[in-house]
């Protein structure tokens, strides 16, 4: 532990797997105190117990701004503060626009982007409250499919592009106020987590990773920890001077 993040509380929706999971531990592992902010109850309290006494479990649906007025307000209730919100909650769908139906379409929207929406609206009027020693980020989930399109990914394609354009709304917005808060979106490939554990049903784990390996210049799919450092580095201060950025880790995807 090098302590980057110390004196930092950080809250993080989907936190109970996956991308989530792995930046809580890497988080509290560099001094900050970490909400796993899920709506799987089970899974969440378990990720929480692991990081001890840095860790604390809010149930949080992305879609409720019920949810997420509660889910900060616990949040400064245990431990003072807010510095850091990580949206990582998300879902897949791989349907074309004449296969996807208005409420699929429709469920893709309301968790991968009115769930960022709502989360960095009750995010920035909570993070700017604490940020006066310690600088605030915001750091949104987004995907290799918000910058690239596939004929099969139309709502997640719509969904992810929405959360880029929207993190630099809010850059902008944080920067124009004067508050002491960033926000850049992240854009993964493939990376090796639940999500893709349809795909891994279907295949088998050794045809899935060699077939989706194939599409990324690299050879292979992504690590978490690949992501999650680059997370890290985003939630502290040493990315003082980067807002409004696209963070890509897609294995060299874009550059063909």
């Amino acid at each position: 532990m090098t302590d980057r993040l110390a004196g930092k509380v950080a809250l993080i929706t989907g936190a109970a797997s996956g991308l989530g999971e792995n930046a809580a531990a890497l988080m509290a592992r560099e001094g900050a105190r970490v909400v796993i902010a899920d709506i799987q109850e089970e899974k969440g309290r378990a990720v929480a117990a692991s990081l001890g006494a840095s860790g604390h479990f809010v149930k949080l649906d992305v879609t409720s701004e019920e949810n997420w007025q509660a889910a900060i307000a616990a949040t400064v209730a245990k431990f003072g503060g807010l510095h850091v919100l990580l949206n990582s909650a998300g879902i897949g769908l791989s349907k074309t626009v004449e296969d996807i139906t208005l409420e699929e379409w429709r469920r893709v929207h309301a968790i991968d982007l009115d769930g960022v929406f709502l989360g960095c609206k009750h995010g920035v009027a909570e993070i700017k409250k604490h940020t006066s020693r310690l600088g605030g980020s915001v750091i949104n989930i987004s995907s290799i499919s918000g910058i690239i399109a596939g004929a099969n990914m139309a709502a997640y394609n719509s969904a992810k592009a929405g959360v880029r354009l929207l993190s630099k709304s809010v850059a902008l917005h944080c920067a124009k106020s004067g508050y002491n808060i960033r926000c850049n979106s992240v854009h993964p490939t493939f990376i090796d987590t639940p999500i893709l554990d349809r795909h891994r049903v279907r295949m088998g784990n050794e045809v899935m990773q060699q077939k989706l390996g194939r599409q990324v210049p690299i050879g292979r799919l992504g690590r978490p920890e690949e992501v999650g450092w680059a997370l890290v580095f985003l939630a502290s201060d040493e990315s003082s001077f980067m807002t409004g950025s696209e963070v890509v880790i897609d294995g060299g995807i874009s550059a063909m």
